[in-house]
């Protein structure tokens, strides 16, 4: 190799030495904010699921039972409240019925003071209703489906007593030894109905009576079913 040669290749090095070196000093001189910093990058917000909110039970109308003894205004059975219709003894000294009308199909009779009222300590309250031939009156409604523990609610003055279903018998139209009066004896309500054969525009052949004693908390459910369809006499 001539020395003009190696001189040439010792000229070029140089040159590209010197080209490296300035391109190097301009990317170091270039102004900091052109440079890209990697800064925090954002927290982005996890979705939750919010709870359901826990529904609030209802409040037990049994629980505690009445504060004093009251007139009652409405006896609940099978779930639907019905209202109270006091009623005056007839001559011979029975406990009155409600009117034969569509809304006495559906109104309880309540032998009023001074038999016991609801909520006292002692004494059957009580009551009757209506059975029609056509099953579309209450007393129907109890034929059909009260039973041993059914509970029954009665409300009136602000009070509420529940009575639980314990005892039931059918005795004759003319009986008078049934126990359905009693006035000295448990807190209990008393509930009649004419039910076994009809023999004549509302002559019935027997009564069934329900005994149900006073309680302070439900001992099973009193809605379970929903009374039937009114239907004309």
């Amino acid at each position: 190799m001539t020395a003009v040669t190696r001189q040439g290749l010792v000229t070029g090095a140089v040159v590209l030495a010197l080209v490296a070196a300035v391109a190097a000093a301009l990317l170091l001189s270039r102004p900091p904010e052109d440079r890209f910093v990697a800064g925090p990058q954002p927290t982005l917000p996890i979705p939750t699921r919010s709870a359901a909110p826990t529904p609030t039970p209802e409040p037990d109308p049994c629980r505690g039972g009445a504060d004093r003894p009251f007139t009652p205004a409405s006896i609940e059975v099978a779930g639907q409240a019905h209202p109270v219709m006091e009623l005056p003894r007839d001559a011979r000294g029975v406990p009155g019925v409600p009117p034969l009308t569509d809304e006495g199909k559906w109104t309880w009779g309540w032998d009023g003071a001074p038999s016991p009222l609801p909520g006292a300590r002692r004494g059957h309250v009580l009551v009757n209703a209506h059975t029609y031939p056509d099953g579309s009156a209450l007393g129907n409604l109890l034929l059909d489906r009260l039973e041993d523990g059914d509970v029954l609610v009665v409300r009136g003055e602000g009070q509420v007593q529940c009575y639980a279903v314990e005892r039931e018998l059918e005795v004759p139209a003319d009986s008078r030894d049934s126990g359905y009066e009693n006035p000295r004896g448990p807190a209990r309500l008393a509930i009649l109905a004419c039910s076994g054969t009809r023999t004549g525009p509302g002559e019935w052949s027997h009564r069934t009576i329900w005994f149900a004693k006073a309680v302070d908390a439900t001992p099973r459910s009193a809605a379970r079913h929903a009374p039937p369809s009114t239907a004309a006499r």
